[in-house]
């Protein structure tokens, strides 16, 4: 008996972007083309981008779809795009896949790699099926209308963090390596930087993030974390990406573009500024 095919439903339409499509594929379309990026930076094996309402970071973006965009001329497309979030409102265990066969946004239904998904289910007990933390969250949603207009065609895999633990971003991060010994993939760290009312404390905190970033200092960035002070709102992510990016053989990542809320609306100075960054992990071009 043929099973039956699923596809979930994203949830952010008309909340973090638009609902309307061609509105939504306007405004991607816009921060991509928008975006300058270096060029001849590699094989890009991860990047960061943030998750905030696209009239927010949407710039700072675009500037990491753009790389990816560029690359896939060079390199090809990736098969899989492989997209870790983490839940805002919802504390689980280990990491939540998301199930089925495709997600459906404004821009029309992307492919879950069920193959990938099913690979990373047996490699670690870390990784479940779990739909519930998905629904609503935004960390991870929000990247995908840049992947459906960046690399069409390209499948993802969908995955959240719940809790915090020791040693987790590492298992995710050697699960990663074997899931891309068997696929093209490219990973996608999810993450904003530092939330704070004073406008020159973001900048300056998040310059150093910026920097421990592309230097690829994950012991410095975590140990600089706290839940009252994340430098990272999305640590884990990062975390991973960079674990990930060593054991590929980078050994240093590229800052592709930086802005903060503040600098977009003045007015929010002093009550709330949200910071923006977007770093590429790249081989260089003999590897």
């Amino acid at each position: 008996m043929n099973r039956s095919r699923v596809v979930q439903q994203s949830r952010g339409g008309g909340q973090w972007y638009p609902g309307e499509r061609h509105e939504l594929e306007s405004m991607v379309a816009a921060h991509i083309e928008n975006a300058a990026v270096p060029a001849g930076m590699g094989r890009i094996v991860a990047v960061t981008a943030p998750h905030a309402g696209y009239v927010y970071s949407g710039s700072t973006a675009g500037h990491t779809f753009r790389a990816l965009r560029d690359h896939a001329e060079t390199f090809g497309q990736p098969e899989t795009v492989v997209v870790l979030g983490f839940s805002h409102r919802r504390e689980f265990e280990g990491i939540a896949l998301m199930g089925g066969d495709a997600l459906l946004t404004p821009l029309g239904e992307i492919g879950l790699d069920r193959e990938a998904t099913d690979l990373l289910l047996s490699l670690d007990s870390l990784f479940a099926l779990n739909n519930l933390p998905h629904d609503g969250e935004h960390s991870a949603e929000n990247e995908i209308p840049f992947i459906q207009q960046a690399l069409p065609g390209s499948k993802v895999v969908i995955g959240l963090f719940g809790g915090h633990g020791p040693e987790i971003e590492d298992r995710v991060a050697r699960s990663l390596v074997s899931l891309a010994e068997e696929k093209d993939i490219i990973l996608v760290a999810s993450t904003d930087l530092l939330h704070d009312p004073d406008y020159a404390l973001v900048r300056e905190m998040d310059q150093v993030t910026m920097a421990q970033m592309v230097a690829m200092d994950d012991q410095d960035l975590e140990d600089r974390w706290s839940p009252g002070f994340q430098v990272c709102c999305g640590i884990r992510p990062v975390i991973t990406a960079i674990r990930f990016a060593r054991h590929r053989g980078c050994a240093g990542g590229t800052k592709l573009a930086y802005r903060n809320s503040g600098d977009d609306d003045p007015e929010s100075r002093g009550e709330w500024v949200v910071g923006y960054g977007s770093v590429a992990f790249s081989l260089s071009e003999t590897s």
